[in-house]
């Protein structure tokens, strides 16, 4: 069970493509965060309870920009459990090297920072001068040996530089990079134009599949992932969206997410238990439907795709974002037009 937990919105970048559309929340008392952590424990132990086997727990810890809660290297100490493992999404600029050695005796399972390109588009989304410090938040953690993974977030202006990225990764000694495309949501909105098309994001699947071979061949040690939605068209792992199921997302006031990239508010687990909200709330119960059973409705595409067991529709969260419904069709998927 994934728990992505967004402790603040506050940050010190401005990213053009961000999630968020509010900034100015410092986030909940360090009292409130202890009892969140109390109820997604509880969670843990009714799964565990109900499967008849030891559900372990995993949180993303990320903001916002995590590092600006002075507090929160004193939740990750509270966070240590034999059950529960804990990675920090965080965008690198406040790392130091004793920072990075402190993250690496809590036994952080991994720092994820964001890389978009070469130097010249990075810091075209991310804020000028950005580049050059997230690969030295980088370097700091390699040295530190804290496990790093680099993501990239693909749109029309920069999906053919991921093969530089992976790149750049490999020479780095990075874990483990992957890619997602972009999800028009809070500021990034207004790039709904680069959203990418079908075409495009087939291309970009067939990038990430070189890159990945370059790298075996090479004998690297970084992992360029594929087991995101739609990449198993393009020799990738198979993947299906657990929103809702074996991934949950709370915000910084404590409200509940399926996911944060499909940010439809399901309850607050301030004012309701996190496992009556998991149970009850009618959205997470369909997405979990969806999860087990091909779609009912008899002109749904994905009715008559061979990759539907594996796929179940992709990315839910694009399609609410362009549609208005996480049940249609990945907007991606090339294959869609072919089945209707």
């Amino acid at each position: 069970m994934l728990l992505q937990w967004h402790l603040t919105d506050r940050c010190n970048l401005r990213c053009a493509h961000c999630y968020q559309a509010s900034r100015g929340f410092r986030g909940l008392s360090f009292d409130e965060l202890l009892r969140i952590l109390g109820e997604y424990r509880a969670l843990l132990w009714a799964l565990s309870r109900r499967a008849g086997r030891e559900v372990p727990g995993h949180l993303n810890l990320t903001g916002g920009e995590p590092f600006l809660r002075p507090d929160f290297l004193d939740l990750l100490a509270a966070v240590r459990d034999a059950r529960i493992s804990f990675g920090i999404l965080s965008n690198g600029t406040l790392l130091d090297l004793a920072l990075a050695q402190k993250l690496r005796r809590l036994k952080t399972r991994f720092v994820q920072v964001s890389v978009e390109g070469s130097e010249a588009t990075h810091d075209r989304i991310r804020g000028r001068g950005n580049h050059r410090r997230v690969v030295a938040a980088i370097e700091l953690l390699v040295r530190a040996r804290v496990p790093v993974l680099v993501s990239f977030t693909a749109h029309r202006g920069n999906f053919r530089e991921f093969p530089l990225v992976a790149r750049m990764a490999q020479d780095l000694g990075v874990t483990r990079v992957w890619a997602d495309r972009l999800i028009p949501e809070g500021t990034g909105e207004s790039l709904r134009d680069q959203v990418l098309t079908p075409d495009e994001t087939h291309e970009l699947l067939l990038l990430m599949r070189e890159a990945r071979d370059e790298a075996r061949r090479r004998h690297s040690r970084t992992e360029v992932a594929m087991h995101r939605a739609l990449q198993l068209l393009a020799g990738g792992r198979p993947y299906r969206c657990t929103a809702g199921e074996g991934l949950l997302t709370i915000g910084p006031r404590g409200e509940l997410y399926p996911c944060r990239r499909l940010p439809v508010p399901v309850g607050d687990v301030l004012e309701k238990p996190l496992l009556d909200l998991y149970d009850r709330s009618e959205l997470l119960i369909a997405l979990r439907e969806r999860n087990r059973s091909a779609p009912q409705e008899p002109a749904h595409p994905c009715r008559r795709c061979p990759h539907e067991p594996s796929c179940r529709g992709g990315l839910r969260c694009l399609s609410h974002a362009v549609t208005g419904d996480p049940f249609q069709p990945d907007p991606g998927c090339w294959l869609a037009p072919t089945l209707c």
